[in-house]
């Protein structure tokens, strides 16, 4: 069932729309997310979804309720934000009671409740911690217990780990997603980080300059990219020009196989990296420029006789020297045949 469904909506800023013509369902349960270079638009969304934002067109729903004209508090939407936005002057159990006692909750009731989110968030017995004391990552967990407190039908997160550090930032989105699961909270959350998307979302949605240029779940997002600002988004940089005849592509780094059934003509071509094979004879020759320790891989800068240079991975027991030269075949598997025209869909 969808509990959320925007239908055209337009935001604009003078003559520059910032989000234009946006149609996107969220279902019951779900994890949607938004993610996308700054001024994508993904934030702005985020607001007008809130309530914070008007929009210049078109129509938020909300339970199948238009929201024109609803303030954000009777929207029954949780907000958290990257810098979280906590009380200063209240303690951990003041700043996870605030909306309780907003709607008039009891006390004996909200403490009851404070704690058991405290426990939920994995900082039990945290209530009278001033929030001063706390590190980054237990201030977004407070921020958290205060968003999830109301039981929102909608829970919203705006880039709610990008002040933490990586090590930290991958263990909070294992237990988010946990969570979000247990709960089954609905989760609209926006992102400019690929890798916190895909590990937390059920699916994903890449805006490009206010317009969705690709939606689906991280799986078919990453295995087919819908255009080169995708894929270019998304970190991959083997992109050429090629023209498509009889199961292979004329590129510049020459013939390319490409996966069965694809239609002949002008297109553009992304290689993944995995793609890249190292070694076969009579391969394309090209010269090692670079070579970079990945814990799980060498990622390697490839200089061909012809056109830009080639990104590649192999293991570390088998990878090659700068200033090497090394022959290299393509794998079709992870050939991506992309369209010409760089169109948003």
């Amino acid at each position: 069932m969808t509990l959320l469904r925007l239908e055209g909506v337009t935001v604009r800023f003078g003559d520059r729309a910032v989000v234009d013509r946006v149609d996107l369902e969220v279902a019951e349960h779900e994890t949607v997310c938004v993610l996308g270079p700054s001024g994508s638009g993904k934030s702005t969304l985020l607001r007008v979804v809130a309530g914070l934002q008007p929009v210049s067109g078109g129509r938020v729903l909300l339970g199948g309720a238009d929201q024109a004209g609803v303030p954000v508090h009777r929207r029954g939407v949780g907000l958290m934000f990257q810098d979280h936005q906590l009380f200063p002057h209240r303690d951990v159990a003041g700043n996870v009671a605030f909306g309780l006692r907003m709607r008039g909750t009891s006390r004996q009731a909200y403490e009851a409740q404070v704690a058991q989110l405290l426990e939920l968030v994995g900082l039990p017995g945290a209530q009278g911690r001033a929030v001063a004391s706390l590190s980054g990552g237990e201030q977004q967990r407070v921020a958290l217990a205060r968003a999830l407190a109301p039981s929102p039908r909608l829970l919203m997160l705006d880039e709610p780990l990008g002040q933490l550090d990586r090590g930290l930032r991958e263990r909070l989105v294992v237990e988010l997603q946990g969570l979000f699961t247990r709960l089954g909270t609905t989760v609209l959350a926006v992102t400019h980080d690929q890798g916190e998307a895909f590990a937390l979302a059920d699916r994903v949605v890449v805006m490009r300059d206010g317009r969705i240029a690709q939606t689906g779940t991280p799986l078919e997002v990453w295995s087919r990219p819908a255009s080169e600002f995708v894929a270019r988004f998304l970190g991959f940089e083997n992109v050429v020009p090629a023209t498509v005849s009889g199961g292979a592509a004329d590129t510049p780094w020459g013939k390319v196989p490409v996966p069965d059934g694809t239609p002949d003509g002008e297109r553009r071509l992304l290689i993944r990296p995995a793609g890249v094979v190292l070694g076969p004879d009579g391969g394309l020759t090209c010269e090692v420029v670079s070579r970079t320790f990945r814990g799980t891989h060498v990622a390697l800068l490839l200089r061909p006789p012809a056109g830009p240079v080639l990104e590649a991975e192999c293991e570390l027991a088998t990878a090659p020297a700068a200033g090497d030269r090394v022959a290299v075949a393509f794998a079709p598997s992870e050939v991506v045949v992309l369209p010409v025209a760089d169109e948003t869909v």
